[in-house]
């Protein structure tokens, strides 16, 4: 049997032409021994250093959080407290740590952003606090009261303090790539391709090399792969194409005892599982899905948010505004604002309010640009220097300042502040005579408020091709929360502030 060879310049590992395959199916039993589950894989040694430092990182944050929140709600009731609440924070340290760790806040996953589980965990541990300080002597432990105060100031401090950790840890990540984790994909060429694409805009992974499906047969010469995974001293494994492997279990094992992670990468959309609840029917596996994030309660929520944010950020920029509109009277002849009908929830038209960028006829010159749009498929209208954009317009743009009207839309309910870019009514249509020939997913966006802002201006707004467009806004309505919202928000800024494209 010849060696494999190193991976080509594009990555993907090659097996020599002749090679033969060992047929080792579900034979178990013929795996090398040195892949014992129990033996350690020297190789990941650096990464399990940093997942130890993350964890401690972690943990002394946690502490100075809880010990800050704690002080402070020992201050706000110090005149009825007899005993220094510093007296307590061993206790209190260790029912909240314990209570952290139980609800799996310090693995190896990064799952540091789960704000409603965080707060179950922390509400479950002022209960036991409670209890503690009912039964067995309150004064030696601490007041009631001051553990009902220290409650919302445990999730607000933790809360805060581990969502900008997180948002560390991904720019630390995106710029030293020492702490990227390095990685292996396995899946047919076209699958591989859309990943990589994808984990090229994220940037949290080092492609170290990838195993092309139509070369290799996981069935055949899982030996041979496993050897050459464990070579490549990765951290994770993606599967691009899980319905071409057909023995997944034996994989997972296999590459679990190596002390490799196996991560399930779906190229095709799916249902979104951070809705759904697991449940045993017999000895069956099943999901059940729970509501739509965009009904019910969520709906409101959203509009609570919306309403809130618009009215106060109209309330600071309103100076702004007047600066902006007496800049686009003076500059050139037309309207302040520009109005056009857009197509929003359920398919009803209204009228999108912005800041005119473009001469007064733009409307009437855009049927002679028609040959020069860029955007892939022809469903949106965009061409890069625009003839019809003024001057004044075009720094508007540059900065995304036209959209900010779009704000009385939000305020009106016509429109969210984060949400599917409403399509104008030639996009709309001829967006509906695609939807006959393809994916008829993209009809989600209809279900849904329109956004000044969404998921595809942040993450693949480079990419002008409509089908990406579409792709974007229904992974955002499938997965959507408040935390979302938030985080789309901060990276629109800073989009902006960068001047990467208009939203």
């Amino acid at each position: 049997m010849n060696d494999f060879k190193e991976p080509n310049p594009n990555g993907i590992l090659w097996p020599s032409k002749d090679i033969s395959a060992v047929n080792l199916a579900l034979d178990i039993s013929k795996v090398n021994l040195a892949l014992d589950i129990r033996a350690s894989n020297v190789s990941l040694r650096w990464r399990t250093l940093i997942i130890g430092l993350q964890l401690v990182t972690l943990i002394v944050l946690d502490v100075s959080m809880l010990f800050a929140s704690w002080s402070l709600a020992d201050l706000i009731n110090g005149a009825k407290i007899e005993l220094s609440i510093y007296r307590s924070m061993l206790p209190i340290l260790a029912v909240n740590l314990g209570i952290l760790t139980v609800s799996g806040f310090y693995g190896a996953d990064e799952k540091l952003n789960r704000f409603a589980k965080l707060f179950k965990s922390l509400t479950v541990a002022q209960i036991v606090l409670l209890t503690i300080a009912f039964f067995y002597k309150p004064k030696l432990l601490i007041l009631h009261s001051v553990i009902l105060t220290a409650w919302p100031l445990n999730f607000v401090f933790i809360g805060g303090a581990r969502f900008l950790f997180y948002l560390s840890m991904m720019q630390i990540r995106k710029r030293i790539p020492l702490f990227q984790q390095s990685i292996v994909l396995i899946g047919h060429q076209i699958d591989i391709e859309r990943i990589r694409k994808l984990l090229r805009r994220s940037q949290q992974f080092k492609i170290d090399s990838v195993i092309d499906l139509a070369n290799w047969d996981i069935q055949s010469q899982l030996d041979q792969v496993l050897s050459q995974v464990k070579s490549r001293k990765v951290s994770e494994v993606f599967i691009c194409s899980p319905n071409s492997i057909d023995n997944q279990i034996i994989l997972f094992w296999s590459l679990k005892a190596l002390g490799i992670h196996l991560r399930i990468v779906p190229t095709e959309l799916q249902l979104p599982q951070r809705a759904s609840e697991t449940k045993m029917i017999e000895e069956i596996h099943t999901t059940r899905f729970n509501s739509l994030p965009f009904v019910g309660i969520n709906f409101w929520l959203k509009r609570a948010f919306d309403l809130a944010a618009s009215s106060m950020v109209l309330a600071l920029i309103s100076p702004v505004l007047v600066l902006i509109a007496i800049a686009i009277k003076v500059s050139s002849p037309g309207p302040i604002f520009y109005q056009q009908y857009r197509v929003g929830l359920k398919g009803r038209r209204f009228q999108v309010w912005k800041f005119r960028t473009m001469v007064n006829n733009a409307s009437n010159l855009q049927k002679q640009l028609e040959s020069q749009n860029e955007v892939q498929g022809g469903v949106l209208f965009k061409i890069k220097n625009d003839p019809r954009i003024t001057k004044v317009g075009k720094f508007l743009r540059d900065y995304s300042l036209d959209e900010l009207p779009q704000l009385i839309n939000v305020l009106n309910g016509q429109m969210s502040i984060v949400g599917p870019r409403p399509l104008a009514i030639r996009d709309y249509e001829l967006s509906m005579q695609e939807t006959d020939q393809s994916d008829r997913n993209k009809l989600l966006r209809y279900e849904v408020l329109p956004g000044i802002t969404g998921l595809w201006q942040v993450k693949g707004r480079k990419d002008t091709s409509s089908g990406e467009i579409f792709y974007w806004d229904t992974i955002y309505i499938l997965q959507w929360s408040l935390a979302l919202d938030l985080k789309i928000v901060l990276e629109t800024i800073k989009v902006v502030l960068l001047k990467e494209g208009a939203c």
